[in-house]
């Protein structure tokens, strides 16, 4: 028997030991194993059993498996077989098909409802009366149900899969669109905005959980680009196209066709998308619970977060609806200009979102961070909202597509998550950046109509002391936030300096170089 011990638990450490003969004196395979069962569940009297008791091994220490542990990592063991066999991979065509274009389309349709209120501002103003600080606030509202349905949403992935989430939600969201093609007052308008905020709150999320499930991790970031491209696509339909069928058929018409695109979207979802199998609530590696309070945290999400919201929020609020004001009121141009900048800014949207995953995946073969591409990127951001305030001469479109295109650095927010936490709470870390991104939408889209608001308009256009206020006020958050995502490489360089100006007989121990490292080190009490 305890040869038999020793050649399973050498079996279950790769280690091939058939070819050994027992002595003549062991008991064969087949008879030890019905004993081993039978004793491992009844437990009976070793008196009862002279084999196993003549048998019976000394104790063994704790770190040597028992025999039924060594029996199931056998690899003729079927149980050994089921808990090895890998789940079958899709093949390509599958994966496009059945998870990366539905999901796409549902990302196309969040997009297009994010940003349509650009579009159909002006017309919703002249039949409601609708002011400033009444059109943010309608245009906003996607955004504050949007951010807070984030969390919720993230545990629902994690635990349901995303078939089953964003499908349901959709249904919703044809509900929220029918109620505000139907509106006959502000308050009705308000509701189905917030209905369709919360309808297409997972659209991203579950575009994201699915591509970290089925996808390969390396690929992650290409991915997120290929898809926030196509559904960038929605930013477009809703600039020239959107104010095309405005023309033709009427804002409420428009909102027919949107509530009959959602209905079939949730319905592509639910019959191709494969079935979700969850995992585990438990790191693979340390054992330890895997909540929300693991991601928040974690240094590096609280490092990487602030940047990340405050810029592409600050781009979502501006390009959705304070773009077009901007244009009107202070670069003075007609209707249709308006409408075809619009139409280029969301264009740059679509290519961005695939050059940015595109170099993301190139740089990190090359070994260079995608946090070090989205802090540049970030930082091109602010000098292009520094070019428009100050009213640079240089043609406008240049600094606006710059703002456009900083909302899809969500490409590499999103592949920076995938990278700090498991596959087990991929949609919650998500769902945490997600909160934060759309709640400083909401924020700066709000809060840029009211302080607009503030001013009184002249001839229909407020001044341009109004928009450079309440801009500039976004501009200084997302300098604090680069400046907070920076303290460690500042601190290092300023230790380095001080250390080079030492004196060469100073005692003063060396200070390290500085590297990337330093600041994306994960949380000390934590272990993935």
């Amino acid at each position: 028997m305890r040869e038999t011990i020793d050649r399973l638990s050498a079996a279950q450490h790769g280690e091939s030991r058939l070819d050994e003969k027992p002595p003549h004196n062991s008991t064969p395979d087949n008879e030890v194993a019905p004993e081993l069962a039978r004793m491992d569940h009844g437990n009976p009297d070793p008196v009862q059993h002279p084999k196993a008791t003549a048998a019976r091994p000394r104790p063994v220490s704790d770190d040597r498996p028992s025999a039924r542990t060594a029996q199931n990592f056998d690899p003729k063991s079927s149980t050994a077989k089921l808990k090895a066999a890998p789940e079958t991979p899709l093949s390509t065509w599958r994966l496009i098909l059945s998870i990366f274009l539905p999901f796409a389309a549902g990302y196309y349709l969040s997009f297009l409802f994010r940003t349509i209120n650009a579009s159909i501002s002006p017309v919703l103003a002249s039949d409601f009366g609708l002011g400033a600080a009444e059109t943010g606030l309608l245009a906003s509202a996607y955004f504050l149900v949007f951010a807070g349905a984030q969390i919720p949403i993230g545990v629902l992935l994690d635990r349901y899969g995303p078939k089953q989430v964003q499908s349901v939600l959709l249904v919703l969201a044809v509900g929220g669109a029918s109620l505000f093609g139907n509106a006959d007052s502000f308050a009705e308008l308000l509701i189905g905005r917030a209905m369709i905020g919360l309808g297409v709150a997972a659209s991203l999320m579950a575009g994201l959980k699915a591509i970290v499930v089925w996808f390969p991790r390396d690929r992650v970031a290409l991915v997120n680009g290929g898809m926030i491209m196509l559904g960038s696509l929605g930013a477009v339909t809703a600039t020239a196209p959107t104010d095309w069928l405005l023309n033709w058929i009427g804002w409420r018409s428009l909102f027919e066709v949107l509530t009959i695109a959602t209905l079939m979207v949730a319905g592509l979802v639910y019959f191709t998308v494969p079935d979700y199998r969850g995992h585990s609530k438990r790191s693979a590696t340390s054992g330890k619970p895997l909540t929300l309070r693991s991601v928040f945290s974690d240094p590096r999400f609280m490092r990487i977060a602030p940047l990340s919201a405050t810029c592409i929020g600050s781009s979502w609020a501006m390009h959705s609806l304070w773009a077009a004001s901007w244009l009107a009121d202070v670069e003075e141009v007609g209707r249709q200009s308006v409408i075809n900048q619009l139409l280029i800014m969301a264009i740059g949207i679509s290519i961005g979102a695939l050059l940015l995953g595109t170099l993301a995946d190139r740089l990190r073969k090359r070994g260079i961070a995608t946090e070090v591409l989205l802090a540049v990127f970030g930082a091109l951001f602010m000098l292009a909202e520094l070019a428009i305030l100050l009213r640079l001469p240089i043609p406008s479109i240049l600094p606006w597509s710059i703002v456009s295109v900083m909302g899809a650095a969500t490409v590499l927010s999103y592949a920076i998550i995938a990278d700090y936490f498991p596959i087990e709470i991929a949609a919650r870390a998500n769902g945490a950046l997600n909160l934060l991104h759309f709640g400083l939408a909401f924020a700066a889209q709000y809060g840029i109509g009211l302080i607009v608001s503030y001013w009184s308009p002249q001839d229909g256009h407020y001044p341009v002391i109004a928009y450079q206020t309440a801009f500039g006020l976004c501009l200084a958050l997302q300098v604090v936030a680069l400046v907070w995502f920076a303290v460690p490489w500042l601190g290092g360089f300023f230790r380095n300096l001080h250390s080079l100006s030492a004196p060469p007989d100073s005692e003063a121990a060396p200070v390290p170089p500085v590297t990337d490292g330093l600041i994306f080190e994960a949380s000390q009490g934590i272990e993935w």
